[in-house]
């Protein structure tokens, strides 16, 4: 539509009445004057298994929910996928110490409130469930900032895709599973969903179990599919080095966390020693770890968990200096708040996920077109879950 036709036909009229009913909104600045917390835990499932954790026999989680004198609610949502009680003291840390922080603050000021945060839990420290607590005060607070504007988040950051490729992470081990059965019917449910990439676990047993796997999950795939391998922290170096030659060889897109975060020095070595592409990053906190890993040179591919990596804020800074290090982002995890951060990085190039199949927790699911989920629509972080479901499973 040419621009004269716009003012004629109301469009233009539209789009100011919008702006300002913003611009009377920011006017009145709006403040946080409640927090809420909901205490998720859902009932044991069958096990299953990477190279060193156990899951599906114990998982929860814990809803924020920011209320505001606007009538705005933000929200967020932290999952545990295996410690019992871990959202408990999330539960805590969000009630008792981040709480006094926010009350009455202006949630445009978001930087600032994760400095408050900071400095207020400095004293038992701001990694580990400390940090995922900061982390969801952070995503519920952006979530209120595009509600207000009436705008999907990832547009407030400066948006730079409106989709973004997929991967599954489908090849677990299963119990009772030693010709693969159900490894391969996973794998294969999910490149018949769409994904054209999935991640297999390696490294629970030998490296003849691996190459296993890797030749089945690659013989469903065919050669225009791609296959990742995620080691869990289950080697030193010199057996990731020597596993590492062996995917390589053996065609796998990324070689996934063999390694425990903290080495800095040994994923430098790992990555000058192979040519596959080293991903890691999920156990880091907050952008300072990734700093250091990123200047060593020891990571070609960077996995912010929206849990540990400290949300909205952090990971986009934690994008900026991967960018200028020629680094790219994949997230660890998936929903739609992961996707609001990616589609603001140039350097994005994947979106971990489950099955899109039933998504019954959010109010507004993932949309998954030709390998690439699409950007959300509605204002806000896509973090706000389905009434029906908090009911379901909360337990405080």
């Amino acid at each position: 539509m040419h621009r004269r036709d716009f003012v004629r036909s109301g469009g233009a009229a539209a789009a100011w009445t919008a702006a300002a009913a913003f611009a009377e909104t920011a006017k009145g600045a709006v403040r946080i004057t409640g927090l809420e917390t909901d205490l998720l835990r859902f009932p044991p499932g069958k096990p299953f298994f990477d190279a060193i954790h156990t899951f599906g026999t114990e998982s929860g989680g814990v809803v924020l929910r920011l209320r505001t004198d606007a009538g705005i609610t933000g929200w967020a949502y932290s999952s545990f996928g295996m410690i019992a009680g871990g959202p408990r003291v999330v539960q805590t840390i969000l009630e008792q110490e981040v709480k006094p922080v926010l009350m009455g603050q202006d949630p445009a000021f978001s930087k600032r409130l994760r400095a408050d945060l900071w400095k207020a839990l400095e004293y038992q420290g701001v990694q580990g469930v400390a940090q995922f607590a900061i982390a969801a005060a952070d995503i519920a607070i952006w979530d209120i900032l595009g509600k207000a504007a009436g705008l999907p988040v990832y547009k407030m950051l400066g948006a730079y895709a409106d989709r973004i490729p997929a991967y599954s992470m489908c090849g677990w081990y299963y119990q009772n599973d030693g010709d693969l059965t159900q490894f391969k019917r996973a794998i294969t449910s999910a490149f018949e969903e769409g994904f054209p990439a999935v991640k297999i676990k390696v490294g629970r047993a030998s490296l003849d179990d691996d190459i296993h796997r890797i030749e089945a999950a690659r013989a469903i795939g065919g050669k225009d599919r791609r296959v990742m391998v995620d080691a869990n922290q289950a080697f030193h170096l010199n057996e990731a080095i020597r596993r590492g030659r062996v995917y390589q060889q053996m065609g796998c897109y990324w070689y996934e966390e063999p390694m425990p975060p903290y080495d800095h020095a040994a994923w430098a070595e790992l990555a000058r020693e192979l040519d596959i592409l080293i991903a890691t990053g999920e156990n880091e906190y907050t952008k300072y770890p990734y700093a250091d890993l990123i200047s060593r040179h020891g990571a070609d591919i960077v996995q912010p968990d929206n849990r540990r990596a400290g949300g909205v804020s952090e990971w986009m800074e934690i994008a900026a200096v991967a960018a200028a290090f020629g680094v790219d982002v994949a997230s660890h995890g998936g929903g739609g708040a992961n996707m609001h951060m990616l589609l603001a990085m140039p350097n994005a190039i994947y979106l971990e996920s489950g099955s899109l199949k039933n998504q019954t927790s959010v109010v507004e699911p993932l949309r998954m077109r030709d390998g690439a989920i699409l950007a959300p629509e509605s204002p806000g972080m896509s973090s706000e879950l389905q009434p029906g479901y908090i009911a379901r499973y909360k337990v405080g």
